[in-house]
């Protein structure tokens, strides 16, 4: 796809700035920022280095203000807004033109008859960025003025400085930074020109999208270092930002690498079968997600980020993400890497929901999910079926097994199978066990203690799963016949006659919930369902009505009377919409996996995929954000770059193209 913008939007500021780009490196680390060239968000930087990979993500090198002169002029290439709420210099009227190449962003600066290219990007396995400058034209040399400001903290926190003494030291080609006794030193060099250190705090950089989501939106950084140098016509100036010992200063080969790596990606992905360009550049965004995390002697192992900027690796996100992520894109051994990882982490039948940001161990909360460890099923099912990796199988069979037994008898938070009706029931008061999750202090949003929709719809899928694998690998498997034929009878009680969909959630503390929700595509969209062909046809048509969108399935009907249809405010209003309307690009999938099914329309199906397409060049660029406003426009929020919204957009497109 052809992600390009030229002045309407790069020196239109309220445009410029809404549009992120965002490059990672495969552990944890990635730089993002916007067109316009300024930090809006406490999470952008050069240099977000995960020390503990894939996690504890810390802030390092935030930015460089580059000015440039040329025929006695200065001209600021950057912009920065301030405490008092202004913005200066607005470099980004320098900016003839943006786009992405792959996922590289590049910038065009135009002033006078000179055009300067900047890119960023970062090595794959290394802590370290790169930004290249190429002169591209000009009569003469132009003189860049690089200013490397820096910083050490969490990426989730904010500096206040006051008297803050970094360790700033020449060496060849640059500085070294050691922010505190204890630190993890990073480095600032430059392949040509002269690097003087610094150390002058800048108080008071304004985060505008921070205040849009009721967080502190001050930050201080510490300018480290400024770099002169001169660039004649055709020559090019490389700045690299790392915590390695020796990092490679070649801009220019560094560059090759990472175009032949992103080309390897696409060629994998499209060793039968030729994508349209936008679904490309999808294939690029789903790498993004994955990265290492050692596990035990395996120091390959792998995982997934659930998205970009503020989450790590999650059970849930993990399990749902990974078809899409892998094995639509033609990397069956990553998957394998991540099963494999996750099935070393297996607790009382249950995968973890999420990995803690720092070194402290898992712990029973972080296993709070009841649907991630249902979801492995059909993430593994996938992965044989796309294998037929009977070995590998084998190897999980038993843990497997030992899930269902611990739902069978009972596991944390009560978790438990129903013997009157074949259902899982699950949730204690004060936990979320579902996927939808938001908690508030003590308030759980919705809770949907009882036996949810979706649980007892991946029971069913878990249990005729196993069913199979059995046979294949010549073991029992009566009882999971026995136990789904159960789970089966018993799903009907789901079935509300009066409305024509599932109860949300039945066998609640109150009764059975009515609500129009999302989760009971599933039942329809899952290989294995417990419901009638009638009943497939009108939960579709159902969800059409009334929660489908362009950019994925509403939460909640709009006709509820605790629909909210704008996400934004501080984190109780936000935590309070997330799942009260709030449109989730995830749901995409699963709805045009239904839809298939019920109608066998494939090219119908697909046009539900088409406006992502157009939500490539409106926020995060390249990528799919998380969630959107329930109301039209329907506005992009949350994390820019979300997992399973890039996953299952892709696992729809190519079930679509796939049964033609």
């Amino acid at each position: 796809m052809n992600i390009n913008f030229g002045r309407e939007i790069c020196g239109n500021l309220e445009e410029a700035r809404l549009r992120e780009w965002l490059v990672t490196n495969g552990i944890g680390s990635y730089a993002s920022g916007t067109v316009a060239g300024m930090v809006t968000r406490g999470y952008h930087g050069l240099l977000v280095a995960a020390l503990n990979p894939p996690l504890e993500r810390t802030l390092l090198v935030t930015k460089l203000d580059d000015t440039a002169f040329y025929d006695n002029r200065a001209y600021p290439l950057f912009a920065n807004s301030w405490a008092s709420g202004s913005v200066n210099p607005h470099g980004y009227w320098q900016i003839e033109s943006f786009h992405l190449e792959g996922k590289i962003p590049v910038w065009r600066f135009a002033f006078g008859d000179a055009l300067l290219e900047k890119r960023i990007w970062m090595e794959q396995g290394e802590n370290t960025t790169y930004i290249y400058y190429q002169l591209l034209r000009a009569s003469k040399r132009i003189a860049l003025s690089l200013k490397a400001f820096v910083n050490y903290r969490d990426y989730h926190s904010r500096t206040h400085a006051k008297e803050w003494l970094m360790g700033i030291e020449s060496v060849e080609r640059g500085v070294k930074i050691t922010a505190f006794s204890g630190a993890k030193p990073f480095s600032i060099l430059a392949d040509s020109g002269k690097v003087s250190p610094a150390h002058a705090w800048y108080y008071g950089f304004q985060l505008a999208r921070e205040c849009d989501r009721g967080l502190y939106d001050l930050d201080d950084n510490l300018l480290a270092a400024t770099i002169t140098a001169t660039i004649d016509p055709g020559d090019s100036l490389t700045i690299v930002a790392s915590t390695e010992t020796n990092p490679n200063l070649n801009g220019a080969a560094a560059l090759n690498t990472r175009r032949n790596y992103e080309q390897n990606l696409l060629k994998l992905a499209n060793n039968t079968k030729e994508n349209p360009d936008w679904i490309n550049q999808l294939i690029l965004a789903a790498d993004q997600f994955i990265v290492n995390r050692p596990v035990g002697g395996n120091r390959n192992g792998k995982t997934i980020i659930a998205g970009y900027h503020w989450f790590g690796d999650w059970g849930r996100d993990t399990t749902i993400s990974l078809p899409g992520l892998t094995l639509a894109t033609g990397r069956p051994n990553i998957a394998r890497s991540i099963l494999s990882t996750f099935a070393q982490y297996i607790s009382c039948g249950m995968l973890p929901n999420r990995f803690p940001d720092s070194n402290s161990p898992l712990n029973e909360g972080d296993y709070n999910t009841v649907d991630a460890t249902l979801w492995y099923f059909e993430a593994i099912r996938l992965y044989y079926a796309s294998t037929n990796d009977n070995e590998f199988l084998k190897q999980l069979f038993p843990k497997l097994g030992e899930i269902i037994e611990w739902h069978k008898h009972g596991t944390r938070f009560n978790i438990h199978l129903d013997g009157n009706d074949g259902l899982i029931y699950a949730g204690e008061k004060g936990v979320q066990l579902t996927w939808m999750d938001a908690k508030v202090g003590d308030w759980v949003v919705t809770p949907r203690i009882g036996k949810p929709v979706e649980i007892n719809a991946l029971w069913y899928n878990a249990l005729r799963t196993m069913s199979y694998f059995a046979k294949k690998l010549q073991q029992p498997y009566t009882e999971y016949d026995e136990m789904a034929e159960a789970t089966l009878a018993g799903f009907q009680r789901f079935w509300n006659q009066e409305t024509g969909y599932c109860f949300d959630i039945i066998d609640t503390p109150i009764g059975n919930d009515s609500s129009l929700r999302p989760n009971q595509i599933f039942a329809v969209s899952l290989p294995e369902s417990p419901l009638t062909s009638e009943q497939q046809r009108s939960v579709v048509e159902v969800c059409a009505r009334n929660l489908l969108t362009s950019h994925g399935l509403r939460s909640l009907a709009v006709n509820h009377p605790q629909y909210q249809g704008y996400y934004g405010g501080d984190q109780k209003s936000r935590d309070g919409a997330y799942h009260q309307g709030t449109v989730w690009g995830w749901l995409i999938g699963p709805f045009v996996l239904a839809h298939l099914r019920v109608y066998n329309q494939p090219a119908r199906a697909r046009q539900f995929l088409e406006p992502m397409k157009h939500h490539l060049s409106a926020a995060g660029l390249g990528t799919i954000s998380e969630i959107f406003n329930g109301d039209a426009p329907m506005e992009a929020k949350g994390c820019i770059a979300q997992a399973w919204s890039v996953a299952e957009v892709l696992r729809g497109w190519f079930a679509t193209v796939d049964t033609i």
